[in-house]
């Protein structure tokens, strides 16, 4: 891609390899550490899954009882080897036995990590075939329907009721979304379990269940069946769940998770150590499933100003680039985010907002970008916000993002109706229409207030990066960078959940993932 921006290449290579320095850093501390839902997580890619008469999902049971016992550090995966060896009972009968006191796996000695793989070997084939299938099926739909070019028109549904979800679903489909967004209920990122089967309660959202991923999953391939669309369905890999929900979205046929463990650490105070070994094993889910993810830099400017902290949201794109190559993500499954939110009373504000689009548009010219639209400076007034959401969809079409989250002109004043979805499809359906080659028509202005703008953002994310590499991304979250939040490396909520790896730990669902991951492809979107 040819810069319009003029940008400094030097600064976007050292930019970049800060970001790896920092990455790389984090990551020696993750490979090191499990944690309680890593482990769930293996649990349900085992074929673990349900309830007891409490609620308590037997992953939950499982995992805690070697908690418990002090023998998490050896992944759960050798005891459960040892379960299926010497106690011939089905393995869905373990969670079951654990919580009547019939059986205790954790007396067990800690198996050979090869007689571990040979005796689970069926179960991990089985549950990856699932998700291989799932990903395969993804790419037979977009055979058949073919791939939308420009942006994907992204809205929310947020009843609380999953069936009621539904039915604002299909009308959002109708009317021309190509992505629903199923907002979790309120609270759900700090509950340290995933709630089981069909949901019809929850605050300000639906609860991320499986059984609500299915419902929702089998209802848009009806409605796209109709419309001869694909549509794609979203939900949140995030919270103390991290990696648990991106096993169940991979199980469902999801197609883009919100998952950036520095949005839990700041929004949610979820401790550090344990979002970050979270985060690593749902992107190499998401990535082995084929699943965009979408990076969550959109919210720093929701307590910081977007002018003057625009370098903190490239800083942290940059940064999440990094972590997704970890993860064994391609370019293209990684949705890094930003927003539309600088104040509408700033003088040429919105060459601001082009500037800094087309900058990360040229920066990562590979990642399907995510563009929030305004919510800090709506107002009651809703003629107003339908113009801020027009100027949106402009720099939405003109600088080619990619998954477009639809600003409402009811923003700020109440849940949004059927309606206000409909009328902000309906204007990014027209400016998309009206102005569809806009972008490859202009060339904006040498040494001008956007080429000027965008250098000076970079400028300043360099630097960031700079200081971020030399005193570790835990310190600098401590020093309250990003947003203006300070995070301890021992506070937060979850950290009672981390473990040191022993020498004899295992996961074979995750070394299975990144072996194919390494000599196999992903279907992309």
């Amino acid at each position: 891609m040819k810069s319009k921006l003029n940008l400094n290449k030097d600064n976007v290579d050292k930019a970049r390899n800060y970001a790896k320095l920092i990455a790389s850093d984090i990551q020696k501390f993750i490979n090191r550490h499990t944690t309680v839902s890593v482990e769930r997580t293996v649990c349900r890619f085992l074929g673990i899954d349900g309830v007891n008469e409490l609620g308590v999902p037997y992953p939950n049971v499982i995992v805690d009882h070697l908690l418990k016992n002090d023998k998490l550090q050896y992944g759960v995966a050798t005891f459960i080897a040892s379960y299926l060896k010497y106690e011939r009972f089905p393995l869905q009968d373990l969670g079951t036995r654990i919580d009547e006191g019939l059986s205790d796996i954790s007396k067990y000695d800690v198996l050979d990590k090869k007689e571990v793989y040979s005796i689970l070997s069926k179960y991990i084939s089985d549950s990856l075939s699932n998700v291989r299938q799932n990903a395969s099926l993804r790419q037979s739909y977009y055979d058949k329907f073919g791939k939308k070019e420009g942006p994907l028109l992204y809205v929310i549904v947020a009843t609380g009721n999953i069936y009621e979800d539904v039915v604002q679903a299909k009308a959002a489909a109708v009317s021309g979304a190509d992505v629903i967004a199923v907002i979790r209920s309120t609270g759900q990122s700090l509950l340290d379990f995933v709630p089981y089967g069909p949901t019809t309660e929850g605050f300000g959202g639906t609860y991320a269940t499986q059984e609500n991923f299915r419902i929702m999953r089998e209802a848009l391939d009806d409605i796209g069946e109709e419309l001869h669309r694909y549509i794609h369905l979203v939900n949140y890999a995030s919270g103390l769940c991290m990696p648990e929900i991106a096993a169940m979205g991979a199980m469902e046929r999801l197609d883009m998770m919100l998952n950036d463990s520095l949005y839990g650490i700041l929004f949610r105070d979820i401790n550090e150590q344990r979002t970050f070994v979270d985060q690593y094993f749902s992107r190499v889910i998401n990535a082995y499933a084929g699943i965009i993810i979408n990076t969550g830099e959109d919210n720093y400017l929701t307590t910081s100003d977007a002018v003057t902290e625009a370098h903190t949201v490239l800083a942290s794109q940059f940064i999440n680039e990094q972590f997704a190559k970890l993860a064994h993500m391609k370019e293209e499954q990684m949705g890094l985010g930003h927003a539309f939110e600088i104040d509408p009373d700033v003088e040429n504000g919105f060459l601001y907002e082009l500037a800094q689009a087309q900058m990360a548009r040229e920066i990562f010219p590979n990642a399907p970008l995510k563009y929030m639209p305004p919510t800090k400076h709506m107002t009651g007034n809703i003629f107003r916000g339908y113009v801020q959401n027009a100027l949106f969809n402009i720099v939405t079409t003109t600088t080619n993002q990619r998954i477009h989250l639809l600003g409402m002109l009811t923003e700020a004043v109440h849940t949004p109706y059927m309606s206000d979805r409909h009328l902000a499809i309906d204007n990014a359906k027209y400016i998309g229409t009206t102005m569809k080659n806009f972008g490859d028509e202009i060339q904006f202005k040498k040494n001008g207030i956007i080429q000027t703008r965008a250098n000076k953002v970079l400028d300043d994310a360099t630097e960031l990066l700079r200081e971020i590499s030399a005193i570790g991304m835990f310190e600098a979250i401590e020093r309250g960078v990003f947003a203006g939040i300070k995070r301890t490396k021992t506070g937060g909520k979850g950290l009672d959940g981390v473990r040191a790896k022993h020498a004899q730990y295992c996961n074979p669902i995750i070394d299975h993932m990144i072996k194919e991951l390494e000599g196999g492809e992903i279907d992309e979107l």
